[in-house]
């Protein structure tokens, strides 16, 4: 059996040297830094009384084959221990490290040699510590170099006349000490696949946080110094970062000034003023569509493979496909970035009526739709005028078919083979006429439409096909339902809730069901309250007769019934009592089904 890893045990000094001298990389270092200082201290107070801290873990990349025919060995990417380590270097080297805030800023650990029994010997550097004549208000001193232990015990005696000098002495060189303090390393082998490294991680480190592709693929990134690598793995981080929260330009404008000199810069600028929220990606997404429209493959852990130069027929690994990769992610990375595409990916979202995040419930949908636009936008196939109506169907079809939930990536890279091989117009009609049958509109759609889950992706294209027919909410004549979505309104029940409590349906799965929403203005919903819908349902009627607005502000008998048939609700509401809500869930979900059948082919 061929052995996954080895183990070595590693002083703090030497792992310290490693990373310097570019032996191992730490690509994490340049992303913000999680740990809180409190955890910075404890670290330090473990080594200094020989407690373990848990092993590290490094995965050799493997050796690629230069231009040139010769063979370089593969670099050590540290996998696990990216925050110890990095306590480390600013503890006790007094580098500046990212925090959460991205601001630059050491952690200064300060000591104290005359502690005893229960007294606290480190603590997170305060302005008392400065003060104090006790304690070493940072350790990074005694550790420099150029540090001569004689005088600065003498300058320490000096301010401290009542201290033993031998006291002081075994302190610091116990402090010294955690230079040689062994950390267990594994050093897992080149050839291992992404699964069994992360089988591995998580079996060590069993409350960690997963890893997973992504976080492999921008190790690497990041660990590369020949292809921008590392600048590169900014303008992914800085991207997401900024998609959330445009805030953080001015902080990055004056605390980046290598990454703002970088062609980058300029690519990310315009999302210091954006406010949309349709699809704020993380770093996991934008790998993903970098890697499908530029690389025509679905899996993430090609990507890792790709950078480090694997062939995949030959099984071995060459510069050259590692030159080309960084490449292609480089161009990809551009290409999500630009400020034209993605502003006009989301006006095609939003354009198909999802106006807000809250009708969204998979980011790999949006994923696969933005890499189809991409794709779409520079293939001579499809006439530009085409691609927004074609992206637009391809994610209502796989929000309709959850085609990107189970095995999302498997998924992904059959449809970007059958799109290369076939062609994407060929391929839509093929897959429409496969997932998009009559069998499926009128069964299918309507028992999926049987779920309380208000997230539901059929209910939530139900809403979009409700936008895109800019039609209005229940009773009102004034109000759309994009109005309420977009701005105060919230669905609500037809059967009102406690009407259908007081009813014998106490079962919530039964009263919530999405068949039972609807929006509403909230004041429609007040003048609703507990009534049965008989009840209200004719007090709108009647409304139009008196002229007396009662419920909502139709006034218009012929009105209100096209109202009604917008918001698939059955003519036959004007009599239903509770006895009937099972019979007006089944007509109401036909009604709903086929509102988005013809919603999708109205596209």
């Amino acid at each position: 059996m061929t052995n996954k890893y080895s183990v070595a045990q590693y002083s703090v000094d030497n792992i310290l040297g490693f990373i310097n001298s570019g032996e191992i990389s730490i690509p994490e270092i340049q992303r913000p830094f999680v740990w809180k200082p409190k955890n910075v201290r404890d670290l330090i107070d473990s080594l200094y009384n020989g407690y373990p801290t848990g092993y590290l873990i490094i995965w050799q990349n493997p050796n690629i084959r230069l231009k040139d025919g010769r063979e370089a060995g593969g670099t050590k990417i540290l996998i696990d221990g990216q925050q110890r380590v990095t306590a480390l270097m600013t503890a006790l080297a007094g580098k500046c490290i990212l925090t959460e805030e991205y601001e630059q800023k050491a952690y200064k650990i300060a000591f104290n040699p005359l502690a005893q029994d229960d007294e606290e010997r480190f603590a997170v550097q305060t302005p008392a510590h400065v003060k104090s004549k006790n304690w070493i208000p940072d350790i990074s001193v005694v550790f420099k170099p150029d540090f001569n232990a004689f005088n600065f015990i003498n300058e320490y005696m000096q301010n401290n006349p009542e201290a033993s000098t031998d006291t002081i002495n075994r302190a610091i060189q116990k402090l010294l000490d955690i230079r040689t303090c062994q950390m267990g390393t594994i050093i897992l082998v080149p050839d291992l696949d992404i699964n069994e490294v992360t089988e591995i991680f998580v079996r060590i480190n069993s409350q960690g946080k997963r890893l997973n592709e992504s976080d492999f693929a921008m190790s690497k990134i990041a660990a590369d110094a020949k292809y921008g690598g590392n600048i590169l793995r900014k303008a992914i981080d800085y991207f997401c970062h900024l998609a959330v929260d445009p805030n953080f330009y001015e902080k990055l404008s004056t605390t980046d000034i290598e990454f703002m000199e970088s062609e980058f810069a300029g690519l990310l600028k315009w999302l210091k003023d954006d406010k949309e929220a349709i699809y704020d990606p993380d770093y996991n997404d934008m790998l993903r569509v970098c890697l499908m429209h530029k690389f025509g493959r679905g899996k993430l852990g090609d990507l890792v493979s790709l950078l480090s130069g694997r062939d995949f027929e030959t099984r071995t690994y060459k510069e050259d496909i590692a030159e080309d990769s960084f490449n292609k992610l480089t161009a990809g990375v551009k290409n999500f970035m630009n400020e034209y595409n993605f502003k006009n990916f989301v006006l095609a979202i939003k354009g198909c009526g999802f106006i807000s995040e809250k009708l969204l419930n998979s980011k790999m949908t949006l994923d696969f739709a933005y890499t189809l636009y991409l794709m779409l936008s520079n293939s001579k196939e499809i006439e530009k005028t085409e691609v927004k109506k074609l992206v637009q169907k391809w994610f209502i079809l796989s929000t309709l078919t959850s085609r990107y939930i189970g095995s999302p990536e498997s998924q992904m890279d059959r449809d970007l083979r059958n799109i290369s091989a076939k062609g994407f117009k060929a391929f839509l009609q093929e897959v429409e006429e496969a997932d998009l049958s009559e069998a499926f509109w009128n069964v299918g759609l309507v028992q999926n439409l049987e779920t309380s889950s208000i997230n539901s992706p059929y209910f939530n294209t139900y809403i979009a096909a409700q936008v895109w027919n800019a039609e209005q909410s229940l009773f009102s004549s004034t109000t759309k339902v994009s109005d309420l979505i977009s701005i105060m309104g919230d669905v609500h029940h037809i059967f009102p809730k406690e009407y259908l409590k007081q009813n014998g349906f106490d079962d919530k799965s039964k009263y919530n069901q999405v068949a039972n929403y609807t929006y509403l203005d909230t004041g429609v919903n007040i003048s609703i309250g507990k009534q049965a819908p008989c009840e209200y349902f004719t007090k709108a009627l009647e409304q139009c007769k008196n002229g007396q607005c009662c419920v909502g502000t139709i006034l218009n008998e012929e009105e209100l019934k096209n109202n009604l048939k917008t918001n698939c609700i059955p003519e036959r509401v004007l009599t239903m009592q509770a006895s009937d809500y099972d019979e007006f869930l089944l007509e109401r979900r036909k009604m709903m089904a086929e509102k988005i059948k013809k919603f999708y082919y109205s596209i």
